[in-house]
């Protein structure tokens, strides 16, 4: 499909900043069969759930990935930052640079301050801005040294417009992450209140959780001018053969399976790809969710709004249709609805395949 499908103007003034307080006080655009809109609030999960439901979660936690000092080169010093993305081993890891064009192979370069800070190697450079980073420690050791000294990586969309800022740390995080890894948050998670997650459990809702490190290849730009030719990033998730089995159990009992987020929509219908049933899966996704794809598991969808152009905007419209998700958007945007990581949420029904734009 031409990449220009999924283009559409959107005002600087809709990008959110900053998240509401509390969480769940978000509004949440509920894009319902048919194409149905409704303007809801996030704590309305609990009557539009019911009980028998699944709500599927991502425990991904993000790391302090965004480490800033400098490259040295004989006498010469230059500012230089890197977005940690990839852990390769015990000490390598991909990195988006920040100049890249100031880095050559063999550099040095210092981060962090005091007793802990990082020294590194560029041991090899790609495209869009991206290097490799030895770091002379490892392990246990470098995970360490990069929480003292990195920051969380907002994402350029919020990072370009402000520094990062101390409630960042909590705001930028789920309440129910566990298992480190992730250089960015999946974000419709970022709506959840403990209160919101037990009262829904009250209810009969069951709460599954899988793993998904996002990387921050999730916000890069699609460049192509068809989706035939986009190349996704990978990323490492996990579903474990007890919760793959519960969530099979639950919706061949007629529950609805809500996947919080692309994220984890992803990771269920990577983890069901091979067979057409859910099963469980350890590993690397590069999965690309385009109109025409035959979902398999998820039913409901709970996500943010997305960039234009980008490839989760195309996962939306696989989801609910493309003409749909086209007109929710229209009025997510005339209606002041605040957009992308710490913005708004929407709640997605799958749409029929023709729908969603079979052919």
């Amino acid at each position: 499909m031409r990449v220009d499908q999924f283009d559409f103007d959107l005002p600087e003034s809709h990008i959110a900043l900053h998240p509401v307080e509390p969480r769940d006080a978000a509004k949440m655009l509920v894009v319902g069969p048919g194409g149905k809109l409704a303007d809801r609030q996030v704590t309305d999960l609990i009557e539009i759930l019911t009980s028998g439901d699944v709500l599927v979660v991502n425990d991904t936690k993000v790391i302090p990935a965004e480490l800033s000092g400098l490259r040295l080169r004989g006498e010469s010093r230059r500012k230089v930052s890197f977005n940690l993305h990839k852990r390769l081993d015990a000490n390598h890891w991909l990195a988006f640079a920040r100049p890249a064009k100031v880095l050559n192979l063999r550099d040095r370069v210092e981060l962090g301050r005091g007793r802990r800070k990082l020294v590194a190697t560029i041991t090899g450079k790609g495209e869009a801005g991206e290097v490799t980073l030895a770091f002379e420690r490892s392990g246990a050791e470098l995970d360490e040294a990069i929480k003292a000294n990195g920051a969380m990586p907002l994402p350029p969309y919020i990072g370009g417009k402000r520094d990062a800022e101390e409630r960042d740390s909590v705001d930028y995080q789920t309440v129910y992450a566990t298992v480190e890894g992730a250089v960015a948050a999946p974000t419709a998670g970022l709506h959840f209140t403990e209160k919101l997650l037990q009262d829904l459990m009250l209810k009969g809702v069951e709460v599954e959780k899988v793993t998904l490190h996002v990387g921050a290849g999730t916000f890069l730009p699609v460049k192509v001018d068809d989706t035939v030719d986009h190349k996704m990033h990978t990323e490492w998730g996990e579903i474990t053969q007890a919760t793959a089995g519960r969530i099979a159990a639950a919706r061949a009992k007629g529950g609805r399976i809500v996947a919080v987020g692309t994220t984890s929509l992803r990771l269920l219908e990577s983890a069901a790809a091979a067979t057409g049933e859910l099963g469980p899966f350890m590993g690397e996704t590069d999965i690309f969710i385009t109109p025409g794809f035959e979902f398999r598991v998820v039913d409901v969808l709970m996500t943010n709004f997305h960039l234009p152009r980008s490839t989760l905007f195309m996962l939306v419209s696989a989801f609910a249709g493309l003409d749909t998700m086209r007109a929710a958007y229209h009025h997510a945007i005339e209606t002041g609805y605040r957009f992308y990581s710490y913005g708004d949420a929407s709640l997605l029904f799958r749409a029929s395949q023709v729908e969603a734009g079979t052919r």
